[in-house]
């Protein structure tokens, strides 16, 4: 089960990213490194296609005034871990959180947790397609 939490305390820039846990992903990560080195690659194109899509859709649904939100959300990956991040993480992105979760004067218009909820249902397919294409 997919979690999606908001940092607490602190200021913006020391409160780090708004994350996405994935509730027993361990026992899976654990099992990732048995496997053959053409799933593995399957499974880490299905990841980069989910967060693709992640982008894709902030892009479409994030509060455009200067266009510098819906132009600097990024994905970041991890290859070893089949992790991937998306979010904003220049210095002048600050205020992404606020527009994701508003304030006490300012409603939330969220982007990054809707796109994230809506791709959660979607990586399962991709993972399949993906991999019964490498496997006989």
């Amino acid at each position: 089960m997919a979690r999606y939490r908001r940092p607490r305390g602190g200021t913006v820039r020391g409160q780090g990213p708004v994350t996405i846990e994935v509730e027993g992903l361990e026992r899976v990560t654990d099992r990732i490194e048995d496997l053959p080195a053409e799933v593995r690659q399957a499974l880490f194109k299905a990841l980069r296609e989910s967060a693709e899509a992640v982008i894709a859709e902030v892009k479409g649904k994030v509060k455009v005034d200067s266009r510098n939100l819906q132009g600097s959300v990024k994905a970041r990956y991890e290859n070893n871990r089949l992790r991937a991040e998306v979010g904003w993480w220049d210095a002048d992105d600050g205020y992404a959180i606020y527009q994701e979760f508003g304030t006490k004067r300012m409603p939330a218009n969220p982007s990054l947790g809707p796109a994230l909820e809506q791709e959660r249902n979607r990586i399962g397919d991709r993972v399949k397609a993906e991999v019964r294409k490498v496997l006989p």
